[in-house]
């Protein structure tokens, strides 16, 4: 049984980065606060106008009673909920349905993390899960591994595959100021890179920075008032097949082909209305996985969709354009800066401007390939 999406009945009014790169001398709570009243200031709006909070940080497990109080707010509604970098996605869903339903009136999704300046790694042993520690896997990194590997054996991807998806985020960070990794990259620095995960190499793996982003959400009646262009949220859904890798069925397909369905059907439209496209690339192999099953090549094909450009820039598919997970900025969790940038592209003042875009879509995933969420954001002119 489906559920029901309320198309265009809701809104981003306001968004807003903070201190992506390294922002020394900030808690993540202090970044977050940050991007948020950054991003209410976007919206025209004012902190007392705020009556939901919804934030996941990476060091407060009640992040949402953290941040109430540290903003003085008294919020109707609350949620820290943690399904890694797909929680904003959902965090706009919950948003939306009680925005819909006149259950709140104004949404603030905020994260942060000093991840980079408080000396966090992108990858530790695994100690939970019983039956893979005895392994030694690198999480999360070994599990994004195991899927590469299957991917090259099933379908004949290649490292200089995986590459092109690493090169291209580079160009695209290079045109973006905001963008922590900067400079030439090519196919051959990426095969030569450190090996660290068999086959996942140091140029396959996202960075890890410091960082913070917010987006404010209003009914969309509201937002078309306020200061700044509107941008309505058309589609979402949310999907979770499994937390540890090793209980897939199929290591090669993510619940993201469920999640990206599901947002299509609730946005009345398909892949190829996409205008650009933003992917939670923390590996290379994610942005083929997502490519492959939000429905923009055949399972399989990634590899090769993605090689000659196509989604760098001048490609034929704008993915990532402002560096993505890879190039720009990883403070922990990377969804809403996906969010962010979508929305940016749509109100036209993105670094990587693209010309007229009315529709984007934007991915999260959190965990190990675990959970999967997707938005589809349009123009004023798409309700």
């Amino acid at each position: 049984m489906g559920g029901h999406f309320p198309r265009g009945s809701s809104a981003i009014a306001g968004l807003a980065t903070y201190g992506i790169g390294e922002a020394p001398g900030f808690s993540s709570l202090e970044l977050a606060a940050k991007a948020g009243l950054l991003a209410v200031a976007d919206a025209g709006l004012t902190l007392g106008d705020v009556d939901a909070l919804f934030i996941c940080l990476p060091d407060d497990f009640f992040a949402g009673l953290t941040f109430a109080e540290y903003l003085g707010l008294t919020p109707r509604f609350t949620d820290n909920n943690r399904t890694g970098g797909s929680a904003f996605m959902s965090h706009m869903i919950t948003a939306a349905l009680a925005l819909s339903a006149g259950y709140i009136d104004v949404a603030l999704i905020a994260y942060g993390s000093n991840q980079r300046t408080n000396g966090g790694r992108l990858a530790t042993s695994i100690t939970s899960n019983r039956w893979d520690a005895p392994y030694r896997p690198l999480f999360p990194l070994s599990s994004y591994a195991l899927a590469a590997a299957r991917h090259m054996h099933e379908y004949g991807t290649t490292r200089a595959q995986l590459a092109e998806v690493a090169v291209a985020a580079r160009q695209w960070a290079n045109g973006n100021p905001e963008a922590f990794a900067k400079g030439p990259l090519t196919i051959e620095d990426c095969l030569a890179s450190r090996m660290i995960s068999t086959p996942i190499a140091r140029h396959d793996c996202c960075l890890v920075t410091d960082g913070a982003a917010a987006i404010v959400m209003t009914r969309a009646d509201r937002a078309r008032d306020l200061a700044r262009p509107s941008v309505p949220v058309l589609g979402a859904a949310a999907a979770t097949w499994w937390n540890s890798i090793a209980q897939t069925g199929d290591i090669t397909t993510t619940a993201a082909a469920e999640s990206g369905a599901r947002a299509y059907t609730a946005a009345g439209i398909g892949p190829a209305d996409i205008q650009v496209v933003q992917l939670y690339d923390a590996f290379t192999i994610n942005t083929i996985l997502f490519l492959e099953d939000l429905g923009f090549c055949p399972k399989g094909e990634g590899g090769r969709f993605v090689s000659d450009g196509r989604i760098a820039p001048g490609g034929a598919l704008p993915v990532n354009t402002n560096g993505g997970g890879l190039s720009c900025c990883h403070p922990g969790m990377y969804g809403l800066f996906a969010i962010v940038e979508a929305a940016r592209q749509i109100r036209g003042e993105a670094a990587n401007q693209l010309p007229s875009v009315d529709v984007a879509l934007a991915h999260g995933n959190g965990g190990t390939l675990s959970s999967q969420a997707t938005v589809i954001l349009g123009s004023a002119a798409t309700v």
